[in-house]
């Protein structure tokens, strides 16, 4: 899989990531909605923005970045929503997919380091750190 498929692996898990949040943000319910209503949006108003840098990313280096929910839902290694309905089902399927999509980035780095894509490997190491901090806490909220 080349660097620019990778980043479009990309754009389609943050992509299919955004909506889902988006729909845990409307549905949660239970002593900790204040809490996890917050928490959510600014996960999918973070992961909107890893969808524009990923794809300017790509852009940059004469790809072309996928942009219909087809495409997203064909090449994402995540799945939609499950129809979750507990807050804990919830956050657990956010850590499933946030360490699903950190095994694509670790893929990422790996390539782009390989030749020698300085910018793209910066990308995905930051993103991973993000993800790892995303995954203590949510790990934290579950009591694991």
């Amino acid at each position: 899989m080349t660097i620019q498929s990778k980043l479009n692996q990309q754009i389609a898990n943050w992509s299919v990531l955004y909506t889902k949040l988006h729909r845990f943000h409307w549905y949660v319910k239970g002593p900790l909605f204040f809490t996890l209503h917050a928490k959510f949006e600014e996960l999918y108003n973070e992961s909107g923005q890893v969808v524009d840098q990923v794809a300017e990313r790509l852009l940059a280096i004469g790809g072309q970045p996928i942009a219909t929910m087809k495409e997203f839902l064909e090449i994402a290694t995540i799945e939609e929503t499950a129809g979750e309905i507990k807050a804990s089902d919830m956050v657990a399927a956010l850590v499933r997919d946030y360490i699903e999509i950190k095994a694509g980035l670790e893929q990422l780095a790996a390539s782009a380091e390989e030749e020698n894509d300085t910018i793209t490997n910066d990308l995905a190491v930051g993103l991973i750190e993000s993800i790892d901090t995303h995954v203590w806490m949510l790990n934290a909220y579950l009591g694991e």
